[in-house]
């Protein structure tokens, strides 16, 4: 019922760029580099149609399909089938229940805050354009939410006149004017000339989350908001030790990957890690118990709304994201939460009313005799 599509399907069927695997005997592709344009979308598009025909009401999963696909194969098939785009959608929703998380443990709203990505590709725009549609949901304008948000990439800050910004940058670009005689050529110049509140990294630049920002972020606000996403360890732009030791002890802090606590000025510190398999099962769950026909945008938002009821608020440094040992617990949960959403848009095909029933009725359990 849940199909995984990944790059292995471009690799596999589509060819590959690098000459030396190609002429290993051992590989088992098409010796061609790989398809583009036309050809390409007409190959993605047999492959979807066969697969809902064989399968209908199947919950498609897109893997891995990068900066040049990903946007475009998830506007192309959202609309008609239950599809979810890890490149474009997985790390926003984890991002948006850390960011969730933060709120509940600080007493803010996320419609004050001021939100800067480093790294501006297809995980970081596609985070970017999540948050704001919550914010737009938490009752902004689409004018009003998008003056809260600030990309910053290699070149800098970025600015609506640049030629070679993507669809999913140029929303979010800002005018010159709004900057004038400031520099915002380099992170820490951008941070300074913004003053974001939320600093997310999404950039595989290690180390880029310094000291200095760090400090700087404590100088306008009481509980910064900081997110190195970037993985592997040695990519991350920052470690939350230094995080928590450069903010003393005030940051907020969720990670790309698995970090143990951390003890600082004698309290322990849990650091929520982002990462989207947190919220496949409970989302995927979800749509195939409600038979749903689409996966909504307010459908991912409840996804996260329902992952933060499991942040303790009240626990000493608490993470903003809860662990994955209750990863059981939080996903049916998460599925409930979907499945009842999909059933309030009209999205549901299932004859049952309830969600939880339709949830319970769907889960499996590996109970063996």
């Amino acid at each position: 019922r849940i199909i995984l599509l990944t790059a292995t399907l471009k690799i596999l069927e589509r060819g590959l760029d690098k000459g030396p695997i190609i002429e290993d005997p051992q590989y088992l592709g098409a010796r061609h580099g790989r398809v583009r344009g036309a050809a390409y979308d007409a190959f993605v598009d047999h492959v979807v149609q066969t697969i809902e025909g064989l399968f209908p009401q199947v919950y498609l999963h897109f893997e891995d399909f990068g900066r040049e696909h990903a946007a475009a194969i998830l506007e192309r098939y959202r609309h008609e089938f239950a599809v979810f785009n890890d490149d474009c959608q997985g790390t926003g929703i984890i991002t948006l229940a850390g960011l969730l998380g933060a709120m509940k443990i600080s007493g803010q709203k996320l419609t004050d805050q001021r939100y800067m990505c480093f790294g501006a590709g297809t995980a970081g725009a596609g985070i970017t354009g999540q948050i704001c549609r919550e914010m737009m949901r938490q009752g902004l304008s689409e004018e009003e939410a998008k003056s809260h948000f600030y990309l910053v990439d290699k070149q800098g800050l970025l600015f609506d006149d640049m030629t070679d910004l993507t669809p999913e940058q140029r929303p979010f670009a800002r005018k010159r004017s709004e900057f004038a005689g400031q520099p915002t050529a380099t992170l820490a110049d951008a941070v300074k000339a913004v003053r974001p509140t939320i600093l997310v990294g999404t950039s595989t630049t290690p180390g880029t989350f310094t000291e200095d920002i760090v400090k700087a972020m404590l100088s306008w606000c009481e509980r910064p908001i900081i997110f190195p996403l970037s993985n592997p360890t040695e990519l991350a732009e920052a470690k939350a030790a230094d995080l928590l030791r450069w903010s003393q002890g005030k940051a907020l802090i969720a990670t790309g990957i698995p970090v143990e606590p951390v003890m600082y000025e004698g309290t322990t510190y849990h650091i929520g890690q982002a990462n989207n398999a947190l919220i496949y099962p409970g989302l995927g769950l979800g749509s195939i118990a409600a038979g749903a026909t689409q996966v909504s945008e307010e459908m991912i938002s409840a996804a996260a709304h329902a992952l933060v009821g499991f942040v303790d608020a009240e626990q000493e440094g608490p993470a903003v994201i809860p662990p994955v040992a209750h990863l059981r617990d939080f996903t049916q949960a998460v599925a409930e939460a979907v499945a009842e959403c999909a059933m309030k848009q009209g999205l549901a095909t299932t004859e049952e009313k309830d969600a939880q029933a339709a949830v319970m009725r769907t889960i499996w359990t590996p109970e063996y005799v």
